[in-house]
């Protein structure tokens, strides 16, 4: 299953609306041109003062085994699961100080549009993206020696779609559901806090 598109209220391009995050992989590996597509993406995410605090750690199964089951042991057991034939894992981190050691407010916020940014080439080129915080931060900060000023924000699972029917019942009904998302009028203010946009 590749294609999920979201029902939008009004139209928007098909790059934003197909994103999705899906838990079926294939154990095909993601070739290095397609790798170096998505981390171009993100390098060229917009930054606070063009600060660029972003850093992504690859791991690509394929390329190195014993740092990917690293990786993949920070994962909750029930991520774990469904990512058993995921071939690349992606640490999301960020620069959490100015280069004039101030802390920099905006980091996780740079971090995320550079991450975005990364998920919607991965589904420009037809690969399949999830985003996850349910991993040990303090353990993968601790296995990869993370420096006291690098946050690890999230953990993509990077790969090509795999068969939905190979999911457990309760995840292959949430894959095959219809995506949803909060109205808009719940999202979005006009002039004030709560005032009707």
């Amino acid at each position: 299953m590749t294609n999920k598109p979201a029902p939008t209220e009004v139209a928007i391009h098909e790059l934003i609306a197909g994103r999705w995050s899906p838990r079926a992989y294939s154990s095909e590996p993601v070739s290095r041109e397609h790798l170096h597509a998505v981390l171009e993406a993100a390098r060229w995410a917009p930054s606070s003062y063009n600060a660029q605090p972003w850093r992504f750690v690859v791991f690509d199964r394929s390329v190195d085994e014993v740092s990917f089951k690293k990786a993949f042991a920070t994962l909750v057991p029930f991520n774990q699961g469904w990512n058993a034939p995921a071939p690349v894992l992606i640490a999301v981190t960020t620069h959490t100080l100015t280069n004039k050691g101030e802390v920099n407010r905006c980091a996780p916020y740079d971090a995320g549009a550079a991450a975005m940014a990364l998920v919607l080439q991965a589904h420009a080129l037809g690969l399949a993206a999830h985003q996850m915080s349910g991993f040990d931060a303090n353990a993968f900060r601790t296995a990869f020696e993370l420096p006291n000023d690098v946050d690890v924000i999230s953990i993509i699972s990077l790969g090509h779609y795999g068969e939905v029917d190979k999911l457990d019942p309760v995840l292959r009904e949430r894959e095959k559901s219809v995506r949803q998302r909060l109205p808009l009028a719940d999202i979005a203010y006009g002039g004030g806090w709560k005032k009707a946009f």
